[in-house]
């Protein structure tokens, strides 16, 4: 998007354009540098981290801490794309305040851009709060997996009518409030669209269908690196565990056969020793130096 990097003016006029926005969810500083070089226009710092890099089985467990620890690491890795942080479970359910202070660190101590909240009509008193103190926020609905006890598991949202109208109302309310930008997470292709259609914000699918503003999938399940989910709207682009995996077998079976390192990756002193260390003790390691 140019030097002057991507913004939430940035989304709304690419929406107005019909430009697709493309988000990347990644934790760390090479995923970050990679998906800037790729040319993303927005990286979302997710808190499913928790399940992707911290081996959780939920988002439930990751802690404030945990989420700017790992956006200071992608922002130091993308400087152009716009930087949204997951507020993480129980950080703003409780007073306003807290909410506040709890997302300004994501901005003060992360380096986050912006914050994404998960609920509808729930939390709008923390969104506004949040738009009014200066904190730009992204919204989420649909599958919320900081609500997956209550959910009941990993099933789609809005698939009837009482639904549907819910999440609507809910993305309605979400923008009246303030945010820039709307997740739909595992909705029908046919809500995702008429919410798209009635909002002036853009949406961002995630298992949503083709129709939202922009797409979201997270760095290692375009890329199969180790990564163990292969829910539907999910496409891989490339096999990179199994890559990494294979070198690492190679690895290893040089080690424990003496092929590495050879002198070629050793480093030789500047002093005449006589080589007290000769061919015959080279061979008694089983080396293979050259």
């Amino acid at each position: 998007m140019g030097k002057k990097g991507v913004t939430t003016s940035t989304l709304k006029k690419m929406k107005i354009e019909k430009k697709p926005i493309v988000m990347v969810t990644a934790y760390d500083y090479p995923s970050a540098l990679l998906s800037e070089q790729a040319g993303v226009d927005v990286i979302l710092v997710g808190d499913s981290l928790g399940m992707v890099v911290l081996g959780y089985d939920s988002t439930i467990p990751v802690t404030l801490d945990d989420m700017v620890h790992h956006t200071r690491a992608v922002c130091r890795g993308a400087r152009n794309p716009l930087i949204v942080s997951d507020m993480p479970f129980l950080s703003y359910h409780g007073t306003i305040d807290k909410t506040l202070q709890n997302a300004g660190r994501l901005l003060q101590d992360g380096g986050a851009t912006a914050i994404k909240m998960e609920g509808g009509k729930d939390i709008l008193p923390m969104v506004e709060a949040c738009v009014k103190a200066g904190i730009p926020v992204m919204g989420h609905i649909g599958l919320t997996p900081q609500s997956i006890n209550q959910l009941g598991g990993y099933k789609v949202q809005g698939k009837n009518e009482e639904e549907a109208k819910r999440l609507i109302e809910d993305a309605l309310l979400l923008e009246e409030a303030g945010v820039f930008s709307v997740v739909l997470e595992c909705v029908p292709y046919q809500l995702a669209r008429e919410i798209s259609n009635q909002l002036m914000i853009p949406t961002i699918g995630i298992g949503a269908g083709p129709y939202c503003d922009g797409q979201v999938l997270v760095f290692h399940d375009i890329l199969q690196y180790g990564s163990n989910l292969s829910p539907k709207f999910v496409k891989p682009y490339a096999s990179v565990g199994e890559q990494v995996k294979g070198a690492i077998e190679l690895y290893a079976k040089e080690v424990r056969e003496r092929k590495f390192p050879e002198l070629t990756h050793s480093f030789s002193a500047d002093y005449g020793t006589n080589d007290k260390m000769g061919t015959k003790d080279v061979a008694l390691y089983g080396g293979n130096q050259k």
